[in-house]
């Protein structure tokens, strides 16, 4: 490591410390979205963490239009999010308003610049061959990052794949009081149980695998325009059951 990367990453941990210390806690990955604003200066950040080797679960929100932002991609299959989990390396959407955003991401790009986003871009969470989730970034102005803004995101992300990997290394142990693994606050901690509760009540409705009924839920929120979590709330109180044959019925509200 050279002398500017240990001075880049030194002043990266030092900020997210600081947003540890302010909320009480030890390091851990949700301060590295609270670290990244002002360290990259955007707007807003995401944290989602893999699920099975794909796009998975919201951990961590900055602010409203992140959680709309992650919600839309989940919802819709689409965006910077899982291009960035499937390549392995940075999406970097400068201006989500031009015709190659909306060309790449005809259902996303439209819907996040309605959020109020104009810019997005997604940081894989890698080491090796195992993918720990994706950091996501935007601004409420179109531009992009500057080289040294790409470094430091660059380090962020790093930093945030360390400890979301220290943290499910943890996940069998307590959890401290009023949060999640990670130091994700409780209720993002109880909308991806409420969603993983839903997904495997799906594989035992609809006789399919965890993959294929994460799809199944997704595509119903998305044909009836709700949010993933609403569809997986409706699914855990048994006030919503879909079907096996999706050409007979989506589902059916009780």
């Amino acid at each position: 490591m050279s002398f500017y990367d240990g001075r880049r990453l030194a002043r990266v941990w030092g900020l997210i410390a600081e947003q540890a210390a302010g909320r009480g806690g030890r390091v851990a990955a949700a301060d590295v979205c609270a670290a990244v604003v002002p360290g990259v200066q955007v707007t807003g950040a995401w944290l989602s963490a893999a699920l099975d080797a794909q796009a998975g679960h919201l951990m961590q929100v900055t602010d409203e239009v992140s959680r709309q932002l992650a919600e839309l991609q989940l919802t819709l299959g689409e965006g910077p999010l899982f291009d960035a989990s499937a390549s392995g390396g940075p999406v970097l959407a400068s201006d989500l308003a031009n015709g190659e955003s909306w060309a790449r991401w005809p259902g996303f790009a439209p819907a996040a610049s309605q959020a109020g986003a104009a810019a997005v871009f997604a940081f894989p969470l890698v080491v090796g061959a195992i993918r720990a989730g994706v950091l996501g970034l935007y601004r409420d102005r179109p531009g992009s990052l500057s080289d040294f803004q790409l470094g430091d995101a660059l380090t962020f992300a790093d930093t945030a794949t360390m400890l979301l990997l220290d943290a499910q290394d943890q996940a069998g142990g307590a959890t401290r009081p009023g949060g999640g693994p990670g130091g994700q606050p409780a209720g993002l901690a109880f909308y991806r149980a409420e969603i993983d509760q839903a997904t495997g009540m799906l594989t035992e409705q609809l006789g399919v695998n965890i993959t294929d009924a994460f799809v199944r839920l997704r595509a119903y929120a998305y044909v009836n325009d709700l949010q993933l979590a609403d569809v997986a709330r409706d699914i855990v109180a048994r006030r919503l059951r879909l079907f096996p044959d999706p050409d007979l019925s989506l589902g059916d509200e009780t």
